[in-house]
């Protein structure tokens, strides 16, 4: 029978590795001691809790019967459980003067999912030019698109408005012909044009700073190789830009997908969103909590579902996008 004596050598300053491992558990504990805070912890927590109760009174009310919500408050469903399912059928099958939010709902759908498609697209070749492509004035284009981001968005809906309607005209030479198709019926164009538009600055800046940074000898080897900026962008750029990609995705759908101001403005009456359809239907339901709290919660389920499936990706390339660069 043998025994072996694991013998610990101390290190340069004669401390053992023991002594070491247990000097860097107490710091880690001082670390995370002074990151941490419980007061911080316990008002986040307190903070949540009251953020969420109007949600969780929305998303009750939603499934009480109308006669009990116009009688009593949706907390006293926890004394007196009572369930329907006919609010979201009644709120999808209601209208106000010309759609009903089920046709709404299909309106979003078809102006939020092509604008978040065409606006990855071409915010993504332009961060690759920018990012890879030497050409004159690269800089003083970037900061250009990136300062606008400081213009409000109501300051372009006018002139925006007469470009598409009338047209660009320098010296009596048009320059950019105008299409009004506010009157075509089922046209979404107009509307997908102008939140491609206000898109294009913030998609660039992070896309930009996130394609800027995957290291150059990938693509020099690409290049190497005989590989073509198509090839670069497509085989390449694309599948590391993913989550920068998926988190922009994120928040543009959440900001098409709530948006009212752009499609009241540029949508035709028969392509306005669900938005614009739960606006005007508040006065008619104005005494039917029932109904618009199932139209409202119908509209906020969808960015939930999105966020949830994307929020791997939505984190590491938000923070990746706005520190890089």
């Amino acid at each position: 029978m043998t025994t072996s004596t694991v013998v610990l050598e101390p290190t340069s300053d004669g401390r053992s590795a023991r002594q070491v491992a247990r000097d860097t558990r107490k710091h880690e504990a001082m670390a995370r001691k002074r990151l941490t805070s419980k007061g911080a912890t316990i008002a986040a927590v307190v903070i949540a809790f009251f953020w969420t109760i109007p949600t969780f009174g929305l998303f009750v009310t939603s499934f009480r019967p109308g006669s009990d919500t116009q009688s009593t408050g949706w907390w006293t469903v926890f004394t007196d459980p009572s369930f329907t399912l006919e609010n979201y059928r009644l709120a999808f099958t209601s209208g106000g003067t010309a759609l009903t939010l089920a046709q709404s709902f299909l309106n979003s759908l078809a102006i939020t999912i092509p604008v978040v498609l065409f606006a990855l697209a071409i915010a993504s070749l332009i961060a690759y030019a920018f990012a890879w492509i030497d050409f004159k004035g690269r800089n003083f284009f970037f900061i250009f698109i990136f300062a606008l981001q400081i213009v409000p968005l109501q300051m372009a809906l006018v002139p925006l408005l007469s470009l598409f309607s009338r047209g660009l005209t320098i010296n009596e030479v048009t320059i950019f012909p105008g299409f009004d198709l506010r009157g075509v019926e089922h046209s979404f164009a107009t509307v997908w044009i102008a939140h491609v538009i206000f898109a294009m600055p913030l998609a660039i800046f992070l896309l930009h700073n996130f394609i800027a940074e995957i290291p150059h000898e990938v693509i020099e080897a690409a290049r190497v190789d005989g590989a073509g900026h198509g090839q670069v962008f497509f085989r390449i750029i694309l599948p590391l830009a993913a989550p920068a990609l998926a988190s922009f995705a994120v928040l543009e759908f959440i900001w098409v997908w709530n948006d009212l101001l752009v499609a009241t403005i540029f949508a035709p009456s028969s392509s306005l969103p669900l938005t614009q359809s739960l606006n005007s239907l508040s006065g008619t339901w104005g005494d039917q909590w029932f109904l618009q709290s199932a139209g409202t919660f119908i509209s906020i389920l969808v960015p939930i579902i999105v966020f949830f499936l994307l929020q791997r990706f939505f984190v590491r390339g938000l923070l990746a996008g706005a520190t890089k660069g």
